[in-house]
């Protein structure tokens, strides 16, 4: 799977493809290991399928007891301490690291050491390898704006890049996780990684990368499951993670001579 993308081209794109206000600086286009980026998601903290059900049948509990107290004419009952996220629950936009570091890191170096090969993950090892199961479990998923991601094609024997985007030239959503590592000295670094899921099957992406070995892409979501994607539980949210249809992506051979393989 490639280790570059392609960030978005304008601001206005945050808000028309995801509902997300744009960075107050719009940072890099050619996006590569541990480089600075960003992912969308509804909260940063983390809590797992049983945390979540344990807290909205509280919620249920308190509403129930609300409406005994309102018709008992008695005062209201205090509002939870925290709630699970609404449909009214505003997207966030994140800026974070690309190349996950797992919050079990000891040390910035070792952290730093990690987050190159921490860029992406298979969708089969993203609940159980040990740098991404905490994540996972803990319903840290986030959406990663892109235009394009870089692919090499070694049909004639070596590696062309080539970029693959959206047939309409739109904004993709790929499934991600993210997650949050604390210095000794308090200081945090947010991370993600990008889903991937197998495209041996794919009419375009089996086509490209090493012959040999199987053919993965990233999990591009479809735009009407973004909310589906980041409410859903941990059990079910691997639903989400599919290839996406071929005859909607766009392969072009990166012009011969650039240095850079996104041509920007």
């Amino acid at each position: 799977m490639s280790t570059q993308y392609e960030a978005l081209k304008a601001p206005e794109l945050y808000l028309s493809a995801f509902q997300v206000e744009p960075p107050a600086e719009m940072g890099e286009r050619k996006m590569t290991p541990r480089r600075p980026g960003f992912f969308i998601t509804y909260s940063l903290t983390g809590s797992t399928d049983a945390e979540n059900s344990a807290r909205k049948a509280a919620l249920a509990e308190q509403a129930a007891a609300q409406a005994a107290l309102d018709g008992a004419g008695d005062e209201p009952a205090p509002a939870p301490a925290a709630a699970p996220a609404s449909p009214d629950t505003p997207r966030l936009l994140v800026p974070a690291q690309w190349g996950l570091v797992p919050h079990w890191v000891k040390s910035a170096s070792d952290g730093q050491l990690r987050a190159t090969k921490l860029v992406n993950v298979k969708s089969d090892n993203a609940s159980t390898s040990t740098a991404f199961r905490d994540a996972w479990l803990n319903n840290q998923r986030c959406i990663v704006p892109m235009m394009a991601f870089v692919t090499d094609d070694y049909r004639n024997g070596k590696a062309k890049p080539t970029r693959i985007a959206r047939v309409d030239g739109l904004p993709m959503g790929v499934a991600g996780v993210w997650s949050r590592w604390t210095d000794e000295d308090g200081t945090e670094l947010l991370s993600y990684a990008i889903i991937t899921v197998n495209a041996n099957a794919h009419a375009l992406m089996n086509r490209y990368q090493q012959p040999g070995n199987d053919k993965t892409m990233p999990a591009i979501l479809n735009e009407g499951a973004y909310d589906a994607w980041l409410r859903s539980s941990a059990y079910k949210a691997k639903e989400f993670l599919r290839a996406y249809p071929a005859q909607k992506l766009l392969a072009n051979p990166v012009e011969k001579g650039r240095k850079n393989p996104l041509g920007i």
